[in-house]
C-alpha cells in the first residue's frame, strides 16, 4: 500500500512530447531560485531567442545536476565518452561548420 502512495501520475501532452531543440543553455540564479534559459542559435544569425525557460529552487537545481551527471555517465558507458570541445576562446558562432559564402 505504501508503494501506491509514492507513485506520481505524470501526464505528457502531445505538444510538450514533441520537445524543443536548444543548443545553448544560460543559467542564472538568485538566493532563492535558478533560472535555466534554453536557446536555439542558428549559424550565421547574430540574434537568438530563448525557446524555453525553467525556474527551480536551488535544491531542485542540485538534484538536476546530479541526475544529469548520472545520466551522462550511463550514456558514456554505453556509447563512448562525449568529447567536450574547448570553448575557452568563446562560443563558436559558426557552430563548428564551414563558413557560408554567397
Amino acid at each position: 500500500m505504501a508503494d501506491d502512495q509514492n507513485q506520481i501520475n505524470i501526464e505528457l501532452s502531445e505538444e510538450v512530447a514533441e520537445g524543443t531543440y536548444a543548443n545553448l543553455a544560460v543559467i542564472t540564479h538568485s538566493n532563492s531560485e535558478f533560472i535555466l534559459d534554453f536557446i536555439r542559435i542558428m549559424p550565421g544569425v547574430p540574434k537568438a531567442r530563448v525557446k524555453s525557460r525553467v525556474v527551480m529552487t536551488p535544491m531542485h537545481a542540485k538534484r538536476l545536476m546530479h541526475a544529469l551527471h548520472d545520466n551522462v555517465q550511463k550514456y558514456e558507458a554505453t556509447h563512448n565518452v562525449i568529447i567536450d570541445t574547448d570553448l575557452s576562446d568563446g562560443f563558436p558562432m559558426n557552430m563548428g561548420g564551414p563558413t557560408a559564402q554567397a
